[in-house]
């Protein structure tokens, strides 16, 4: 008997750490699959945005996407020495700014109670969903979006 949540024969489970390799191929698994449930909007693009200090070093930096009339933040980040120096906010403008140009009408973006969700509302973006005790407890994922 197959024990439960196993697949049926001739298949097999293998879980693992991270395999970049697997991360691609569902990713272009995915943006074939979307690409085909929505004929006629143009595929996900990345979309960056990175601040240099004057020695060519990050000093800050955003990553994320755009898809239709939707924009997400993954990831961003302000060096620890640049913190307060309004670096954020100029990633911000940067990546709003080209997400409006690509015909977006909205930005979401998570960042956990520790992070910066304070930083997001200033700057407009509203909570939708907050996911308590998340990633510990006492700590809470949260969801943010905000009207371009």
């Amino acid at each position: 008997m197959t024990p439960p949540g196993a697949p049926p024969a001739p298949y097999r489970t293998v879980v693992a750490d991270g395999l970049p390799e697997l991360d691609q191929r569902l990713s272009r698994e995915l943006d074939a699959f979307n690409a085909a449930a929505t004929d006629g909007v143009a595929p996900a693009r990345e979309l960056t945005v990175q601040v240099l200090d004057a020695s060519g070093e990050l000093a800050a930096g955003l990553s994320g996407w755009t898809w239709g009339v939707a924009a997400g933040i993954g990831m961003t980040w302000v060096r620890e020495d640049s913190r307060g120096d309004g670096l954020g906010a100029g990633l911000l403008a940067g990546f709003e700014g080209e997400a409006r140009a690509r015909g977006c009408t909205h930005v979401f973006v998570t960042s956990f109670t520790f992070q910066a969700p304070g930083f997001y509302a200033r700057h407009g973006y509203r909570e939708i969903f907050r996911w308590e005790g998340v990633p510990t407890p006492g700590a809470a994922d949260v969801h943010l979006r905000k009207e371009l």
